[in-house]
């Protein structure tokens, strides 16, 4: 009785053994031992080196080609005298009209001219020396661009937002999706945008429209070969229109701002040489502006050339022109309103030049 076993070689192959099992090596029975004694001619060649197959480290993970592509493999091995030499395709004999395949002393070469989608699956070498076997597998993946989304639709538009869905391609291309890429264009311009990339989820909400233009939007799917050649668009166009402006007026209460003369800034007592001008400040604050008169020792001085009088912005100023020995004395400045009055008193003495 014959059983086999496997053994994980290092260079990603597998090799097994056919073991014959241990009831079967106690021997023939006597007439076969007595049959034996005559010549029998060696049917199995004497094996020289195991079947071992050197997969490249490449082909060890998945091998990925794009449809329309060459596939050309070529695999090592070794064994002597010259092993047997076979390919499978997920466990069935390969399509001769698709697959080519030669076989040399050392190497095994797997051909084919175009590849396409029913290409891929797991392909298993085979090589076979007497009762030893080596084998190494390879899968192979046949991609192509996507198919477009099934359809898009906008679900939504306000104020200056669109909202938009759309379903999953029923084909793939054969390989996973990195995700869709959304673009806007707008009616003006008719010129197509990008909004986002690689985006995975099948639903987006489109911000910063321009107010008073018109939207349409497309969607693509993209995988490992690039995006799928054309894109549905959106049946309706997202109108982004401009908001009516509402203005609300409040109450609004006048405020009275109405007061008496008030002085913030007094005068200020002050000496003075015969003969230099000489200027008085005070300030007040009062509404309704008031009216400003100047005193000298309690008699008006308004109109007397001697003096200049100012007032602008509340600052109240008297210039005294060469003044004299009879200038001095008590200056008054007093502010009149409607709502009342104030005053402000200063000393002025004049002295002679030493």
């Amino acid at each position: 009785m014959e059983a086999a076993t496997a053994l994980e070689m290092p260079s990603g192959s597998t090799l097994k053994v056919k073991e014959t099992h241990t009831a079967d090596a106690e021997g023939p029975p006597a007439s076969s031992r007595q049959e034996s004694s005559s010549p029998i001619p060696q049917l199995l060649p004497h094996i020289e080196e195991h079947p071992k197959i050197w997969l490249p480290r490449t082909l060890r993970q998945t091998y990925i080609r794009k449809v329309g592509d060459t596939v050309n493999l070529l695999i090592p091995f070794q064994g002597k005298p010259k092993p047997r030499v076979t390919w499978t395709h997920d466990g069935c004999a390969l399509d001769a009209s698709r697959v080519s395949v030669r076989n040399g002393e050392q190497d095994s070469i797997l051909f084919i001219r175009e590849a396409q989608r029913v290409d891929s699956g797991r392909y298993q070498l085979s090589v076979q020396l007497g009762e030893l076997e080596a084998t190494a597998t390879i899968d192979i993946l046949v991609i192509e661009r996507p198919g477009p989304p099934q359809s898009i639709k906008l679900v939504d538009v306000w104020g200056s937002n669109a909202t938009l869905e759309w379903t999953p391609p029923q084909d793939t291309g054969n390989a996973a999706l990195l995700g869709y890429t959304l673009q806007k264009a707008d009616t003006k311009s008719g010129l197509w945008f990008t909004v986002l990339e690689r985006y995975h989820r099948t639903s987006f909400t489109v911000s910063n429209l321009i107010v008073g233009n018109s939207y349409a939007f497309r969607v693509f799917a993209e995988n490992q070969c690039g995006l799928s050649e054309t894109a549905p668009i959106t049946a309706h166009l997202a109108h982004i229109q401009k908001a009516a402006t509402v203005y609300k007026i409040e109450g609004f209460v006048q405020r009275d701002f109405s007061e008496a003369p008030k002085f913030t800034q007094p005068l200020a007592d002050c000496t003075t040489v015969t003969g230099y001008d000489t200027q008085l400040f005070c300030c007040v604050r009062a509404s309704p502006k008031p009216k400003i008169v100047w005193l000298k020792n309690k008699m008006d001085i308004q109109g007397n050339p001697k003096y200049r009088a100012l007032s602008h912005l509340g600052i109240c100023s008297l210039e005294i022109r060469k003044p004299g020995p009879f200038d001095g004395g008590i200056y008054t400045c007093k502010a009149v309103n409607p709502l009342g009055e104030a005053s402000v008193d200063c000393r002025v003495d004049v002295k002679a030049p030493h």
